[in-house]
């Protein structure tokens, strides 16, 4: 079966268009699941996402969509880069490219757990500099997405009532 861009974009659009919800909620669900999405936590992204817009009481499938959306197979690579090279320039010197190599050669080919037990190993530094990239790229990405969505929903909620009220009269 042959994967297709166009079709894939199409159906997470009208799942996006599809969410109930008021503006604000769903608009904040999904910059918390493409914040979240950004970073480099992928084994936890859903009990993060689940977690936070739960508590936030703001849409979790707007979240979940957003956050599918961001971090994905085609997006895992350049987000892991981006968060590597951001982080080292704040803490330089920490994590250096061949330490990566050496971490992707052992990931290659494992299991979930496996691979699980082989990032346990890296050190805290390794880590410090993953998530300090990954929490500066979230707030952009979250804020983007925060006011994209919410103009997406207003605008789409004000198609919806004049939908409405032209069918209401045309009665």
């Amino acid at each position: 079966m042959k994967w297709d861009l166009r079709r894939t974009a199409r159906y997470y659009y009208l799942r996006f268009k599809r969410l109930q919800g008021s503006p604000a909620s769903l608009a904040m669900g999904s910059a918390i699941g493409a914040a979240v999405a950004i970073t480099p936590t992928l084994p936890l992204h859903t009990i993060i996402i689940v977690s936070l817009t739960l508590l936030l009481r703001v849409s979790t499938v707007a979240a979940i969509i957003a956050g599918t959306i961001v971090s994905n197979p085609l997006t895992f690579a350049p987000q892991y880069y981006l968060a590597w090279k951001i982080g080292n320039f704040f803490l330089p010197g920490r994590l250096n490219w061949e330490r990566i190599q050496q971490v992707l050669e052992q990931l290659r080919g494992q299991g979930l757990l496996d691979s699980l037990h082989t990032l346990s190993h890296l050190s805290m530094d390794a880590i410090m500099v993953m998530m300090t990239g990954g929490m500066i790229l979230a707030i952009p990405t979250g804020l983007f997405t925060y006011f994209f969505s919410y103009w997406f929903f207003t605008n789409l909620r004000l198609k919806r009532q004049q939908k409405h009220l032209l069918n209401h009269r045309s009665r």
